[in-house]
């Protein structure tokens, strides 16, 4: 299948700042003065990584009393965060193109549009069935704000002032993760678990109706071809591992997990096999021939593997071994996001100042020492050691972010950004989704399989003789999320000898 967009004029000048192309036969017309409107367009974007970021922790929060209300089976609960997980990484590349062929502030508002339809039809779900499916649609709108926003703002800003855009961007993220955990905790304990997907209509409205008024398409149409061989071999083959691995924390490893675990990793082969093949790939390997690039997207895969479970691993700890409630658990990590919102802007400037590395890389070794305070948490630990780690670990995350999109979105073609924003996207998703499931997986290895999900999904907690030997298990899964940690700065820091020689440039 082949969908392709005609080409608009339009140039850009060496230091790959943007030019409006031609507005679009029935588009809205540019405004005369684009750097009026660019403050106010980064607000828009903001809003919509912080919806997309209310959604992720309030769902977390929620997951015992959807458990309970649609009387879903406790291995499959996880999947209406694994879903959702999923579809965006298997669509990010995807509607980064699409946003390329037809219009990045265009794919970014249908995304939005699709979003609120999601959230609304996840809030009237009736089954097991239902709730997965509809957060499945939720997450096609996610990939197509996600995918896109970075690609609106390297259209939006020029070289030089795109990681302070990025940093803003970060702070619309820490805000919503903070309203996530917020929201969550007393709509599901005052009101009902639907209000949490209800709250996302008004704000995706009011949020639609800003980027129509405010948002105008500045970047080059750009002919391309939807990979969907790709799209299929990398879906069936994480769903086939994801299944196998979920499965193994409440059950014993048999032939059937076994084939999903086999299928799963063939069809991936698979995938890399086909990509080198298809005239447009998913993963444009081309792009990896970019010195900056290669780095940049491995670091922030492996910072999503090390660090995306630390969330769950964290609430596990203080829900099953120290008996707090999920809201209570949720908001002693409430100051690590608002440090991240605080320095995340600051961390951007000093990517645009002293080029991307120097904080990406910074920021990753700050979040090693986090992870090694997580490791010392024990039954008599004071809860003040948890804020400690939060902090830490959002002043590490913050500097990280905004810097490590930057400098993605700096060695990148201008051609090219919707489906760069994309291929960060996927690169961070799938490391998040096997975070996910190592989690889980850890979490079991002292105490058995459906005890440690049950406290994974917060519908449990632990006597005080499981509880010595569980944090012993969390102990081991923290250490190894440093070593995935300290994988991802190891290749941060190679991007300051990758480049050209240029000193410190990336």
């Amino acid at each position: 299948m082949t969908l392709m967009a005609r080409s608009s004029s339009g140039s850009r000048s060496d230091r790959g700042d943007t030019v409006t192309a031609p507005v679009m036969a029935g588009r809205r017309p540019h405004r005369p003065s684009r750097e009026a409107g660019s403050g106010l367009a980064i607000v828009v974007v903001m809003i919509g990584v912080m919806i997309t970021a209310v959604d992720t922790t309030i769902v977390v929060l929620a997951l015992p009393e959807i458990e309970r209300a649609l009387h879903v089976a406790l291995d499959s609960i996880i999947w209406v965060v694994i879903g959702y997980l999923l579809v965006i990484t298997l669509l990010a590349t995807q509607v980064g193109r699409l946003g390329d062929m037809f219009g990045r502030v265009r794919m970014y508002e249908a995304g939005f549009v699709v979003f609120i339809v999601g959230s609304a039809l996840c809030a009237l779900a009736w089954d097991e069935a239902s709730i997965v499916v509809f957060r499945l649609l939720q997450g096609v709108g996610g990939a197509l704000v996600t995918a896109n926003s970075g690609a609106v703002i390297a259209d939006l800003f020029p070289r030089e002032e795109r990681g302070k855009a990025y940093g803003y961007n970060g702070l619309g993220w820490s805000v919503g993760a903070v309203l996530g955990i917020l929201l969550g905790g007393a709509i599901v304990t005052y009101i009902s678990w639907r209000w949490i997907f209800w709250i996302n209509v008004p704000i995706g409205i009011f949020g639609v109706a800003l980027a129509f008024r405010l948002l105008r398409e500045h970047g080059r149409r750009e002919r391309h071809r939807l990979d969907l061989v790709g799209m299929a071999t990398l879906g069936l083959g994480l769903f086939g591992v994801l299944w196998a691995v979920t499965k193994l924390a409440t059950t014993p490893l048999n032939a059937e997990l076994l084939g999903y675990l086999l299928g799963g990793l063939v069809l991936i082969g698979l995938f890399v096999f086909a990509e080198w093949r298809a005239a447009e790939p998913m993963l444009d390997f081309s792009l990896f021939r970019i010195p900056a690039m290669t780095p940049s997207l491995l670091a922030s895969f492996f910072q999503g593997l090390a660090n995306y479970a630390v969330l769950f691993l964290v609430i596990m700890y203080l829900q099953g071994a120290r008996n707090l409630s999920p809201i209570h658990a949720s908001l002693l990590l409430i100051p690590g996001y608002l440090v991240g919102a605080a320095i995340g802007p600051v961390a951007g400037r000093m990517a645009d100042r002293f080029a991307p590395v120097l904080p990406a890389t910074i920021g990753l070794g700050v979040q090693v020492v986090a992870l090694f305070i997580y490791a010392h948490l024990g039954l008599e630990t004071g809860l003040w050691l948890v804020i400690v780690g939060s902090v830490v670990n959002g002043l590490g995350a913050s500097c990280f972010f905004p810097a490590n999109s930057a400098a993605v979105m700096k060695a990148s073609p201008p051609t090219a950004f919707g489906i760069s924003s994309g291929m960060l996207r996927t690169f961070a998703n799938v490391g998040m989704v096997f975070s996910f499931s190592m989690a889980i997986l850890i979490a079991s290895r002292s105490i058995s399989r459906h005890l440690a999900f049950a406290i994974f999904v917060g519908s449990t907690s632990l006597r005080a003789t499981d509880a010595r030997a569980f944090t012993s298990g969390l102990h081991a899964a923290f250490y190894a999320s440093m070593g995935l940690m300290a994988v991802a700065a190891v290749l941060s820091a190679a991007r300051a000898t990758r480049v050209g020689g240029a000193r410190l440039r990336s």
